[in-house]
């Protein structure tokens, strides 16, 4: 497994355009962005993604890889997500794809990937949001998303779940990188 290091905030308009900007700026791969809460939040086509605090809302520069389809890297985050949550809770997630895992078929993850362009692809951030300890969906999105408190009746280890991720995505990177 190789390092990474977390830049934690306790409230951030964005994960992933916090990463970008940190990636144009020279940040290393494996620079994990994570805030408590997002004011601006965001999915595929620009959709809002409702991140209050309680959920797991984090961004990752990655390193160059032998993938440049931003939508493969999607998807093999989710399945590491998916992963993670099978293992430590005992569930069965599943993958819609192209971003996103479902339970009891509501949405408890969302994923998106972006490149950091300064001339040429510079990197690529991957952006998940895990709607782990909240407990009060959106008016209008219960019948579509949960979280996994709500799901499960307990309360879920954010830090865990982060780094059960990211050793998952960095045994997934190694792997297709021989």
């Amino acid at each position: 497994m190789q390092d990474y290091t977390l830049k934690t905030f306790d409230e951030l308009n964005s994960t992933n355009s916090k990463a970008k900007e940190l990636a144009a700026a020279g940040a290393q791969p494996w620079a994990v962005v994570v805030a408590k809460k997002q004011t601006g939040g965001y999915g595929r086509k620009g959709n809002e993604w409702f991140s209050p605090e309680g959920g797991l809302y984090f961004s990752i520069i990655l390193p160059k890889s032998n993938i440049e389809d931003l939508q493969i890297l999607t998807i093999l985050a989710a399945f590491c997500v998916a992963s993670t949550i099978k293992e430590q809770f005992d569930i069965e997630p599943v993958i819609k794809l192209p971003n996103d895992v479902y339970f009891n078929g509501k949405k408890i993850c969302g994923i998106l990937t972006e490149n950091v362009i300064c001339g040429q692809i510079k990197s690529s951030v991957i952006g998940i949001g895990v709607n782990t300890n909240i407990e009060t969906i959106t008016p209008g999105l219960e019948k579509t998303a949960s979280s996994l408190k709500i799901e499960l009746g307990r309360n879920i280890d954010n830090d865990l779940v982060l780094r059960q991720v990211i050793i998952q995505l960095q045994n997934t990177f190694k792997s297709i990188n021989q």
